[in-house]
């Protein structure tokens, strides 16, 4: 028996267990799946989760009912990649195999530290797919800021919005996060104030049509928007910027930047300057070649430079890890990942959106979509990714629709 273990349970790392136990059941293949929560996050939609609007709810031991994959739930707190172990504390009583209400199996041993209880989980080739989380190294952030590092946090941001008649929230971070985050609370809060700082122009990533849509939209919808603005500390009732100005806030959500978790770093993986993976062809781990890195936790180079953290990237990095796993131990040509973009999808509130198509090396082509029919592309390209995992259970690999839609190559 070969015991493959999946850290994290987000959009790439439920791919990747899917993947992986398909293609590896019939050859002694166990595949593991940690996960700090019993319910899958759309991340792609918690901008829509702080604006008030409650989505479907899917349980992970549903998405997984049926594929033999043991589901622990707990937070994973250290990895020892010379004894292949990882550590899990918090684990819930129902932890098991999916569909089953078995309380322990395979490779899993218990273990107390401090009063703690949790186990010690063993593995023979890993899958880390933990992604990222804010980076709270700017003052302030981690105590006053609201962040999007899970559902729970963006369901505060929307109490916090709902106790409020009046008032200014402040969005820091220019990227399409923080543009789709603006105009979805300008959106759903007329009555507040919404501000949306960057150091450089919002939407910069776009060509000069679909960014000039952008600045129309933002204009519309009221929001004051302050390019060329660095945040050096945010307070509890204000942000500070470089030069000393306070901008006051009732609410500040901060989306400027993220980094690695650090159970990598600390486990001695060769990590770049953000705490991602480093990565081989293959998505294994430079320093640890029984550690495949996927997803945002990874830093994976292509002809263009390294990935940025997107949804484009992530489940085609975890299928084609599973594959190189899976290839791997079956004696197999382990095939080099490519990858490249093909748009930048950006809603703008409900009734909104822009798509900037681009190059596979991201830069923005001449060609863009706004108004429904870019609604409808964005719909279709963010929707809920039950239907593909559904299909990766058949066995089947979507792989003409990874092409289509994250220039998968």
């Amino acid at each position: 028996m070969t015991n493959i273990l999946i850290l994290g349970a987000g959009y790439t790392g439920i791919a990747a267990a899917i993947r992986a136990a398909t293609r590896t059941r019939r050859h002694g293949g166990k595949v593991t799946l940690v996960s700090a929560s019993p319910r899958f996050t759309e991340r792609l939609r918690l901008h829509q989760t702080a604006a008030g609007e409650r989505l479907r709810d899917h349980a992970i031991a549903d998405i997984l009912a049926g594929t033999g994959i043991d589901l622990v739930l707990g937070r994973v707190t250290a990895l020892d990649p010379v004894r292949h172990e990882v550590i899990v504390t918090g684990v819930h009583a129902d932890s098991g195999p999916a569909g089953t209400d078995r309380a322990d199996s395979g490779p899993l041993g218990a273990w107390a530290d401090g009063g703690r209880t949790g186990r010690v989980i063993g593995y023979d080739k890993l899958i880390y797919a933990l992604g990222t989380v804010t980076d709270l190294s700017t003052p302030g952030v981690a105590e006053h800021a609201y962040v999007y590092d899970d559902h729970d946090q963006a369901v505060r941001l929307a109490r916090r919005l709902g106790e409020l008649d009046r008032g200014t929230v402040v969005v820091a971070g220019g990227g399409l996060t923080g543009v789709e985050s603006a105009t979805e609370l300008a959106e759903a809060h007329p009555n507040l104030r919404v501000v949306l700082l960057s150091r450089g122009r919002p939407g910069s990533m776009m060509g000069d049509k679909a960014r000039a849509y952008v600045d129309k939209a933002m204009a519309r919808l009221g929001i004051q928007v302050r390019g060329g603005a660095d945040v050096v500390k945010v307070l509890p009732d204000a942000v500070e910027l470089a030069g000393g100005e306070l901008i006051d806030s009732d609410a500040t959500l901060w989306t400027a930047g993220t980094r690695g978790l650090p159970p990598a770093e600390e486990a001695g993986l060769t990590v770049d300057e953000r705490g991602r993976i480093v990565v081989d062809s293959a998505l294994r781990s430079v320093s640890h070649p029984d550690v495949y890195a996927v997803g945002d936790a990874a830093a994976v180079r292509q002809p263009y430079g390294v990935m940025h953290g997107t949804c484009q990237g992530g489940i085609p990095t975890g299928l084609h890890a599973a594959d190189a796993l899976a290839d791997g131990l079956l004696g197999r040509r382990v095939k080099a990942f490519r990858f490249g973009y093909v748009h930048q999808p950006l809603s703008l509130g409900r009734k909104d959106a822009v798509i900037q198509f681009t190059h596979p090396d991201d830069t923005p082509r001449k060609w863009y979509l706004t108004g429904r029919w870019a609604i409808a592309y964005k719909e279709t390209v963010s929707s809920s990714p039950m239907p593909t995992y559904r299909l990766l259970k058949r066995g089947l690999a979507p792989v003409g629709l990874f092409r289509l839609t994250a220039g998968l190559k």
